[in-house]
């Protein structure tokens, strides 16, 4: 497949597009006030100790508190990988308050949460990732081969220095890598960790002292594999700070690294502005006139699937089952665009074929297993429903560009103006109890005023005469529908 990577620049906003046959297929956006954490390490100080949920909040300069939990300490991994049947180790007997700690992030704030933290370190390369404290040289499980496995963990042991510390991950980049590149991989990230362990001896808690790379830099690092024939950089400074860099890190790429001039937006040269306004929506076409309705809560995001005004097969089966197809294919692409995480429910149009059910799964574990992130799947269950999960580090697209509904409150649906007009009667029934004005002046929006006008009218003249005092009404135009205020005069 043709794939390119489109990398829009401004001073304010980082966005990369991967591209498949012209088609957006990923989205990063990274703002220059809002870098993600994950990463990036911390000397951080242990603020609180719950040996009840067997974690500790640790403090590491951000706006809240770290989160830990006890698998997330590698002195627990060490000792239950020593014996099977070694109990773990209560929390409160490897941390105490005030103790300082080195931690990596490896989940983003989220909502109200803050980061969570590890104490297993790990640092990416171009081919390897870093273990500083782990003897063993594992492979990325993407390589299947098992002699190639074998082949390039027994390469990386011949050419780890002798006698020193820390272990590495083969990644699927490193696969026709030269030992050369491996050599310097290897040089480069054993060089990175010391001048780390340098400025955490200098630092005071609590303090940064590693920052993850920059989102074009990690799109180099990560993203850039053999099937990507090109990468576009609209910015003329940012292209020659990409090319210095991989000069440096990943001279490979270098001959696919290109400044775009031309005269339309970059990003509308595959209508990714147009897949990004799609992407916030909770409605998704499908072409063959089906569609699929995504909802992302805080627990987890189900996707409905619909057949719509598809009629297109020999029978119902055929249609639902065609429908279900293209609906996989649809629902891997918008994990990966909208950087959909955690659990995940699939809701196919009911099909009573179990070979068409096989069918659907097997289309959805292809459509999948382009995605770098890792996913879990499930079959169908009892109810017809298929439950996946997707690792989350980062914000979702969503969480990223939006922000709650001040007018419904993230609800979704808004109270009608009847609604609101008992409760503005209800409220000034309490208000008259409390206090004896002259006047109540109800101030709300249109709609509300004018059910008072029209059709509620009969019920604001009653409690008038109730509460013995006159009730008089005005419009405010910059109100919500649910916004009013009552007035005591």
């Amino acid at each position: 497949m043709s794939e390119e990577i489109l990398i829009n620049t401004t001073p304010f906003e980082t966005r990369v597009a991967l591209t498949s046959q012209g088609v957006a297929q990923e989205l990063h956006i990274e703002r220059s006030i809002q870098r993600g954490f994950v990463g990036n390490l911390y000397l951080g100080r242990v603020a609180r100790v719950l040996p009840g949920m067997q974690s500790a909040f640790v403090d590491i300069g951000l706006e809240r508190a770290a989160f830990i939990h006890v698998a997330d300490l590698r002195e627990n991994r060490h000792a239950r990988n020593n014996s099977e049947h070694t109990p773990a180790i209560p929390i409160e007997k490897l941390l105490f308050e005030g103790q300082p700690l080195l931690v990596q992030v490896i989940k983003d704030p989220i909502n109200t949460k803050g980061a969570r933290v590890s104490t297993h370190i790990s640092i990416a390369g171009r081919m390897l990732v870093y273990l500083p404290h782990e003897p063993h040289i594992g492979v990325s499980q993407r390589i299947g081969n098992e002699a190639e496995r074998e082949a390039l963990r027994d390469r990386v042991q011949a050419l780890r220095p002798e006698g020193e510390p820390g272990g590495f991950i083969v990644r699927t980049q490193a696969e026709d890598a030269t030992d050369e590149e491996l050599a310097a991989d290897i040089s480069y990230l054993r060089t990175l960790w010391s001048n780390i362990q340098a400025r955490t001896r200098e630092a005071s808690v609590p303090a940064t002292v590693y920052t993850d790379l920059t989102l074009a830099q990690r799109v180099l690092r990560d993203m850039v594999t053999p099937d990507i024939q090109a990468i576009q950089v609209d910015s003329r400074a940012m292209t020659q700070e990409l090319l210095e860099w991989a000069g440096h890190y990943t001279p490979s790429v270098m001959d696919r690294i290109h400044h775009y001039s031309g005269n339309r937006p970059l990003f509308d040269t595959a209508n990714v502005d147009e897949e990004i306004a799609q992407a916030l929506s909770r409605r998704v076409g499908l072409k063959s006139g089906g569609y699929l309705i995504i909802d992302q809560t805080e627990a987890l995001t189900t996707v409905d699937v619909n057949t719509g005004g598809y009629v297109g097969g020999r029978n119902f089966d055929d249609t639902i089952f065609k429908t279900n197809l293209e609906a996989a294919v649809a629902i891997a692409r918008q994990l990966r665009l909208r950087n959909l995480g955690g659990i995940i429910v699939l809701d196919f149009i009911d099909m009573d074929d179990e070979n068409h059910q096989a069918s659907v799964l097997a289309e959805l574990n292809k459509a999948l297993s382009h995605d770098r992130t890792r996913v879990t799947v499930s079959g169908f269950s009892q109810l017809g429903l298929v439950e996946m999960t997707r690792k989350r580090t980062r914000d979702s697209l969503a969480h990223q560009l939006c922000e709650p509904c001040p007018t419904c409150q993230s609800r979704g649906t808004v109270r009608t103006p009847r609604t609101l007009c008992y409760e503005i009667l209800r409220e000034i029934l309490r208000e008259a109890r409390q206090f004896d004005p002259r006047e109540f002046r109800i101030v709300a929006s249109q709609d509300v005023i004018d059910l008072f006008l029209e059709e509620e009218s009969q019920h604001l003249a009653m409690l008038g005469d109730f509460v013995g005092k006159p009730i008089s009404l005005a419009v405010e135009a910059s109100y919500s529908q649910e916004q009013y205020d009552l007035v005591l005069l």
